[in-house]
């Protein structure tokens, strides 16, 4: 892997003197009652066994539930919740980012499908040189504890090999929910971001590689969660579209 010339510290590093958290872990929340206490118990509890200095941002994407009233229930020194109308997964990544403070922002689902420790291994890619660390449940299946329903698997496995044509990313999973970015480099790309719903991730790393970012896709541990609010038909289909914006859009030049 290719490094730039200027030399990094280890990633789990603060900056000597600095005041800001080294990570911020960004949670898109919608309707997650039944699950984010439980994920921010986790989560705290891991930061604690790495004595990690991080912040934590719930972004509540409309939720009807008591998702916001469960997560300021927390620990209120490092979780912080960012509320606004339901607009999507997209939408709420982009704010989330926009409110970190961390030298990395970790993206990572409510139900924490990649296990948080595995941001360990994100981390090791970062001192590596990487940019962006994408959590991947296609380069080693055998992390997989528990599979999608076939049908699931198979339009996700279908799903990727059309953003590699259509975009040209050699990624073999665009979409597992657990990424680690260097903020100031990539905070430009979430300015840059148009799409609100699910087919964001396609979109972040097309423009990560157009503008010269490294990316590496780590194998993670990952096991299936039968709550997922993903319908397979109809955001499947909005997520194919979008593939087709992102191309026309970089052909019109919007993105510059």
């Amino acid at each position: 892997m290719e490094t730039s010339g200027t030399e990094r510290r280890p990633a789990l590093d603060a900056a000597p003197g600095s005041q800001f958290p080294t990570v911020s872990i960004v949670i898109p929340a919608y309707n997650e009652a039944g699950r984010i206490g439980r994920t921010l118990e986790r989560i705290l509890a891991f930061l604690d066994d790495r004595c990690l200095e991080a912040e934590i941002i719930v972004v509540d994407d409309g939720s009807t539930d008591r998702t916001a009233e469960i997560a300021r229930s927390r620990d209120a020194s490092r979780v912080r919740i960012v509320t606004g109308p339901h607009r999507g997964k997209g939408s709420s990544v982009r704010r989330g980012v926009a409110e970190a403070r961390g030298r990395w922002v970790l993206l990572t689902d409510a139900d924490l499908s990649a296990p948080i420790e595995e941001l360990d291994r994100l981390m090791e890619a970062a001192d590596g040189g990487a940019d962006i660390a994408v959590g991947s449940r296609a380069v080693d299946r055998s992390k997989i504890g528990i599979h999608q329903p076939r049908p699931r698997e198979c339009g996700g496995i279908v799903y990727n090999w059309v953003v590699q044509v259509i975009l040209g990313l050699r990624i073999r999973d665009t979409q597992c929910g657990f990424k680690l970015f260097d903020r100031r480099r990539c905070a430009p790309l979430f300015h840059a971001q148009t799409i609100a719903g699910f087919g964001f991730d396609p979109e972040i790393l097309f423009l990560a590689k157009n503008r010269g970012l490294m990316i590496a896709e780590v194998p993670v541990r990952w096991s299936h969660d039968a709550g997922t609010t993903v319908r397979v038909l109809s955001d499947g289909a909005g997520m194919l579209l979008d593939l087709f914006r992102i191309r026309w859009r970089w052909w019109r030049g919007r993105y510059r």
